[in-house]
């Protein structure tokens, strides 16, 4: 959430205890998986890169498959009511339809999860006081091994384009984190680690809290969001070594919150989601020096205020996507439960609201497109449940893919 210690972000998992108790994955699979990693492949995941230049959806990613895909999905264990680990389930490409499958391995507080841009590593966070980042094979489902981040309550991850590099965003104690990705997709020792201690926390603010990490799209730079400070860091990775260095900041007003960034396929615009004061604003971006100017707050279209407060009316926005061709952009509205569609004009530097749609599930915490950007998916924190809707390319309207599944304490939904 937006203030205190690490562990107000855990509150919600508490709230669903009722509601994710109806809602457990089948029975779990074993731990590692059997010794052949051809016969236990996740049905439609291929493990061929996608080729440079080649078509990508709205995800970045090819689908390889017309047949089922996987879905993976993040969750806390360390809450009643909470799952037994990385949920897996398959997903029907062309009706969204979604089926469970059990437990992809059985980690610690997965909440957040991404997989390396050659398809074979899944990464989770592991969200606790003491932090750590997991790995998992794919073909085979085995834990490959955890790593300390560092600090407090890892809340998100993601991998560097390259392949070599695993960024973290620890959102207890305010601070980014780098680690080594080797051949097997094994995570090594800590190279980098950076804690936010300047400026000082926003209002109602108690420290920093990075809220995520994620490569800018020169790949030069790597911009860290700390919904503590209300700042965004720009940072120079040094792909030999592994550290950060940072080279900008850019501030949003006091009290905003920023949670969630991300890019136009433009590649000199970005967009900011505000959890504390429910906005979100436009950026400009320069990929020479990685500088982010940071424009005018604006309206999620929930009503909601300024989203300081617990009342009903309160909304706190999670996430933003934007379509690969860069004309729609989505929000998650936690508390209002409802995805704002946007259409994103002058070459992506305004966005336009188009309204708001039902999410059909309580508090949705995270978004996500499959990879031909046909379907997006939304992990419904309180309900426990993912929602699915399609997606009209070519005039930003959803439309619901049947009734949401039931997942305990979905806080990550990733179709691969």
């Amino acid at each position: 959430m937006s203030g205190g210690g690490w562990s107000r972000r855990r509150l919600v998992g508490l709230l669903a205890r009722t509601a994710t108790a109806a809602a457990a994955l089948p029975a779990a699979t074993a731990c590692g998986g059997p010794s052949d990693p051809e016969s236990s492949s996740l049905p439609g995941m291929s493990t061929t890169p996608t080729a440079p230049g080649a078509s990508a959806g709205a995800s970045g990613r090819q689908r390889e498959s017309s047949g089922p895909r996987p879905l993976l999905i993040g969750t806390y264990t360390s809450v009643e009511g909470g799952g037994q680990g990385i949920g897996l389930a398959d997903y029907d490409p062309g009706t969204g339809r979604v089926t469970g499958r059990g437990v992809l391995a059985e980690v610690d507080d997965p909440s957040y999860l991404a997989v390396h841009p050659d398809g074979r590593t899944l990464y989770t966070v592991n969200e606790r006081e003491d932090g750590a980042v997991s790995a998992v094979r794919l073909s085979d489902r085995r834990v490959l091994g955890s790593r300390s981040t560092g600090g407090a309550a890892p809340c998100q991850l993601s991998v560097h384009p390259g392949g070599r590099w695993l960024l973290s965003a620890n959102y207890g104690s305010g601070s980014v984190a780098v680690h080594p990705i080797d051949a097997s997709g094994a995570l090594g020792e800590r190279t980098g680690l950076v804690t936010h201690s300047a400026p000082p926390p926003g209002p109602g603010q108690r420290g920093p809290h990075a809220h995520q990490i994620v490569t800018g799209p020169d790949g030069n730079h790597v911009l860290a969001v700390d919904l503590g400070t209300d700042t965004v860091y720009t940072y120079r990775l040094d792909e030999s070594a592994g550290t950060l260095k940072e080279v900008a900041r850019a501030r949003t007003r006091a009290g905003a919150g920023p949670r969630h960034l991300t890019f136009h396929p433009g590649g000199r615009h970005a967009y900011l989601a505000n959890e504390v004061d429910d906005t979100v604003a436009v950026c400009a971006y320069d990929p020479d020096t990685g500088r982010l100017s940071i424009g005018e707050a604006q309206s999620t279209g929930t009503g909601s205020g300024t989203g300081s407060g617990t009342g009903s009316g309160t909304n706190y926005p999670a996430q933003i996507l934007v379509t690969s061709d860069g004309s729609y952009a989505f929000l998650a509205n936690r508390g209002h439960n409802s995805l704002t569609r946007y259409a994103v004009e002058a070459e992506g530097a305004r966005l336009r609201p188009l309204g708001t749609v039902p999410v059909g599930g309580d508090y949705p915490r995270q978004i996500a497109f499959s990879p031909d950007g046909a379907l997006l998916f939304a992990a419904n924190q309180r309900s426990g449940t993912v929602s699915v809707f399609h997606v009209d390319a070519g005039r930003g309207e959803l439309r619901p893919a049947g009734e949401p599944f039931a997942s305990p304490v979905a806080v990550c939904a990733l179709p691969l």
